[in-house]
């Protein structure tokens, strides 16, 4: 099966340091491919390159969509339009519409918004006709901005560290809709620095100083990743376990 996301040699250079040296991932259609890595090691970078935010224009290498080449050049719109959506990291920061309104914006799937509500643990009668203002807590705005997201059907969701501001009680909401984004030929890029969501994806790559350094299963690198978190994995070649 060809990939729908196929990155080869990506290098990024940021401040006289290269931040991401000849990195290169596949993720294959209906995949949740897990990209597990401490902090500091390039992971939220890929994302911002992959969504073409401005100042992350390559150094190298090229990415490829659906069997199309994604150009430095190319906006975030015709990402979008392409079927790329990135779930920051940060909780969704919009005020003064609606939970409805702001899960309608570019929803394709059926049954949103209130499907989308539902799936991450919020009760779409108490949250529908809510507003996004400082009234939600942080962990209701991390929940409506993966639910957002969901909403939109993305070809592939970058989700970027998923369980940030969510309480350890609520992983199994995280899981749930983590899975959800593997449904049908759709896939997820899991972003994270904990072994406990790596485990939710169908395989693993870990992310060390640029490079990816081990790629299998996500139980043997989540392995990988606890026994070489330290600097001596800069010197390791890829290995597929």
């Amino acid at each position: 099966m060809d990939a729908l996301l196929s990155i080869n040699g990506l290098a990024y250079e940021a401040g006289g340091r290269r931040i991401l040296d000849g990195l290169s991932l596949d993720i294959a259609p209906g995949e949740v491919h897990a990209l597990l890595g401490t902090n500091g090691t390039g992971k939220s970078t890929l994302a911002f390159i992959m969504m073409g935010l401005s100042g992350y224009a390559p150094t190298a290498g090229a990415i490829r969509f659906a069997g199309r080449e994604i150009s430095a050049s190319m906006p975030i719109h015709e990402r979008a339009r392409l079927g790329i959506t990135l779930a920051w990291q940060e909780p969704v920061r919009f005020e003064g519409i609606t939970v409805e309104a702001y899960l309608g914006i570019s929803g394709r799937r059926a049954g949103s918004p209130a499907k989308a509500l539902a799936l991450v643990g919020l009760d779409p009668e108490r949250y529908l006709a809510r507003m996004v203002d400082r009234t939600l807590s942080g962990g209701e705005r991390k929940r409506i901005e993966l639910a957002a997201v969901y909403a939109q059907g993305p070809r592939l969701a970058i989700l970027d560290e998923p369980d940030s501001g969510i309480d350890m009680l609520s992983l199994g909401d995280v899981k749930r809709v983590i899975s959800a984004f593997g449904e049908g030929d759709s896939s997820a890029l899991v972003i994270t620095h904990r072994e406990e969501i790596a485990l939710m994806a169908d395989a693993a790559s870990h992310l060390c100083f640029g490079r990816i350094v081990c790629t299998g299963t996500p139980s043997r690198v989540a392995e990988y990743y606890k026994e070489r978190r330290c600097l001596s994995c800069m010197s390791k070649e890829c290995e597929h376990v």
